[in-house]
């Protein structure tokens, strides 16, 4: 059975190998996913309730992590990075942290999540091309892989270039 959860201070070395090992043979990977949630973690976008672990037998198989970004002068969120481990790839582990991801963060309040992905995988959650939106990468990306998830109904109309933390280093950043 499997457990998805808000991650815990307990949880960061595990959570720390299973993101390093899960970006080891990735295709589009930097190698420094596993730094990225440790400084994440300890930046002010940072939000708890969307850290989340994916536990098999008492074991964490699969992270994902939610963080603040802004698109224009509105706080959203971005989805990155998402961890699974190789061995429980391709058995549902992500598609659960990204669904119960969705459901907090639109209990929070947010009205869109951001990601730069696959088109293929995220279109399967419901992302479209963020251009669609009028929502703008802050770096050249092909629009295909530059994605938007409507979470929530905005009371004004949100447009503009995202922005992401310097933790992500890109930029133009907050």
């Amino acid at each position: 059975m499997l457990e998805i959860r808000q991650e815990n201070k307990k949880d960061y070395e595990e959570v720390y190998n299973v993101i390093k090992k899960a970006f080891e043979t990735a295709e589009h990977s930097d190698g420094n996913e596993h730094d990225l949630v440790v400084a994440l973690r300890n930046s002010d976008s940072f939000i708890p309730e969307l850290s989340l672990v994916a536990v098999k037998e008492g074991k964490i198989v699969g992270h994902i992590l939610f963080s603040k970004i802004k698109i224009g002068r509105v706080e959203e969120v971005g989805l990155a990075p998402i961890a699974v481990l190789l061995e429980f790839q391709r058995q549902g582990v992500g598609s659960k942290l990204i669904e119960e991801g969705h459901k907090i963060a639109k209990k929070l309040g947010y009205h869109y999540s951001i990601v730069l992905g696959n088109e293929k995988y995220y279109s399967k959650f419901g992302y479209l091309p963020a251009i669609q939106y009028g929502i703008i990468a802050p770096f050249d990306v092909p629009s295909n892989n530059f994605m938007a998830l409507k979470l929530n109904e905005a009371k004004e109309e949100i447009k503009g270039i995202v922005i992401y933390v310097k933790e992500f280093g890109i930029e133009k950043n907050i």
